[in-house]
């Protein structure tokens, strides 16, 4: 990997159409929405508001887990959840008129489902208003109650993503209450019981991991038969987070999109500033393209 230790010119973004931002943020606010744009401070922000698009946030603000490389707020007992918010996320997408929905979530761990039940009202209630878009469901880990996963996969969603977020040496370090082999277990189930869908992960960089060692989860990845990938690079929200150990170049993002497309995913997405929803929407293409 190429080190740097001043952020680098390829991390800039582009301003954005404010008038459009404002637009996505004032339906938000009126209908009482959280998401991950906003939430876990991405640099997105702009480009994905000003295009009409977000990644809705439910369950939230608050996580029951505290990643150091997250910036979403932790509360160990957070709120109840709200029965209206799968209505109000159907008719954010009704207003925004989404040909493609993310919906993900906070850690509830405190919940005996993890919530799943609230990702299949927020599914139901968006088929209800607009049949014809696809939707994508970002979900934790579940603590690994399978039982919880098939209530979620019974639902139907196009595109299962469950996020592997770092290599297994690091996973103590940035992802301590998750387990690298529950992550692979999760996505090899929802393969192997509804093997219609579309299972997607991805990782950050630049947490002092090896090339081998993104190159080793890659292969772990396709071993699952997960289908899409996303590699983007870390970077830490606040002094309080995780340090940037590396800034990864264009060039060895577009090296590992290259070695994913070798060994059989559908699609990489891979550049310094993707994230797991970015362009999230260009999965409707690739459901063209390899019909399940």
């Amino acid at each position: 990997m190429t080190v740097k230790t001043n952020k680098p010119e390829w991390l800039r973004v582009k301003a954005p159409q404010w008038e459009r931002v404002g637009n996505v943020k004032e339906i938000l606010r009126d209908l009482r929405l959280n998401t991950v744009c906003e939430e876990a401070s991405c640099p997105n922000i702009g480009e994905c508001f000003s295009h009409g698009t977000a990644t809705f946030l439910i369950m939230g603000p608050a996580c029951t887990r505290a990643c150091p490389y997250c910036d979403i707020d932790f509360e160990k007992k957070p709120s109840a959840l709200d029965p209206t918010e799968p209505d109000r996320l159907a008719e954010a997408v009704r207003r925004m008129n989404l040909n493609h929905v993310v919906i993900t979530s906070v850690n509830r761990d405190d919940l005996e489902d993890g919530g799943a039940q609230q990702f299949v009202r927020c599914i139901e209630a968006v088929r209800q208003v607009s049949s014809k878009t696809t939707i994508e469901v970002l979900i934790p880990d579940l603590c690994g109650n399978w039982a919880a996963l098939e209530v979620i996969l019974a639902a139907c969603p196009d595109v299962l993503n469950h996020n592997t977020e770092t290599v297994p040496r690091l996973y103590k370090r940035v992802r301590p209450q998750g387990s690298y082999e529950r992550t692979l277990e999760l996505l090899e189930r929802s393969h192997q019981l509804a093997p219609h869908l579309y299972t997607k992960s991805g990782i950050m960089v630049g947490l002092g991991e090896t090339d081998a060692e993104v190159q080793q989860v890659m292969h772990d990845l396709r071993a699952v038969h997960c289908d899409i990938l996303t590699i983007g690079q870390y970077l830490q929200p606040s002094p309080k987070h995780l340090q940037v150990q590396q800034f990864v170049t264009p060039e060895q993002f577009d090296r590992w999109r290259q070695l994913g497309e070798a060994i059989g995913f559908l699609q990489v997405v891979a550049s310094p500033l993707t994230r797991s929803s970015y362009h999230a929407e260009q999965v409707r293409h690739l459901m063209e393209q390899f019909p399940r």
